[in-house]
C-alpha cells in the first residue's frame, strides 16, 4: 500500500490557486498581474512559486508552446475541506458544531445565508 502525502498549499500558493480557480488556466504573467492588484510581489517570485507548485502537484502545466499555461490540479472544494478539517481538529477540538457556533456568533448572517444553513441542517437530519 502506497501512502500519498497530501500537500497543503502555503498562503502565497493559495493566492495563486485563487487566481487559477477563477481563470481556469493562466500564464505566469496573468497570475502575476492579478496578484499585483492587491500585493507587491515580483514577477520572478510568482514564477518560482508556480514552478514549485508544479513540482508539488498543486498545478499542471502545458508547455507545448513558448508560454506555459498553468491550471489548478486541486479543486477549490477539496482544498477548502482540507483546511477546514485541520481547523476543526486543531482549533475546535474536533467539534464542527463549535466551529459553526463561533462562525455564526461572530458574523451577522443574512436571511439567505440562514435559510441555506437551515436547509443543510434539515437535510443532515433526514440523512441520519
Amino acid at each position: 500500500m502506497t501512502l500519498i502525502k497530501i500537500l497543503k498549499p502555503t498562503e502565497s500558493e493559495l493566492e495563486i490557486l485563487q487566481v487559477l480557480w477563477n481563470e481556469k488556466n493562466a500564464t505566469v504573467r496573468v497570475v502575476h498581474e492579478e496578484l499585483s492588484k492587491t500585493k507587491d510581489s515580483g514577477y520572478t517570485t510568482t514564477l518560482k512559486l508556480m514552478q514549485i507548485m508544479f513540482e508539488k502537484g498543486l498545478v499542471t502545466r502545458n508547455d507545448s508552446s513558448k508560454t506555459h499555461i498553468y491550471q489548478p490540479a486541486v479543486t477549490r472544494e477539496k482544498t477548502q475541506k482540507q483546511f477546514l478539517n485541520k481547523m476543526i481538529d486543531t482549533l475546535f477540538a474536533g467539534s464542527s458544531a463549535n466551529l459553526v457556533l463561533q462562525a455564526l456568533g461572530g458574523h451577522n448572517a443574512s436571511e439567505a445565508e440562514l435559510e441555506k444553513i437551515q436547509e443543510l441542517i434539515t437535510q443532515l437530519k433526514k440523512d441520519k
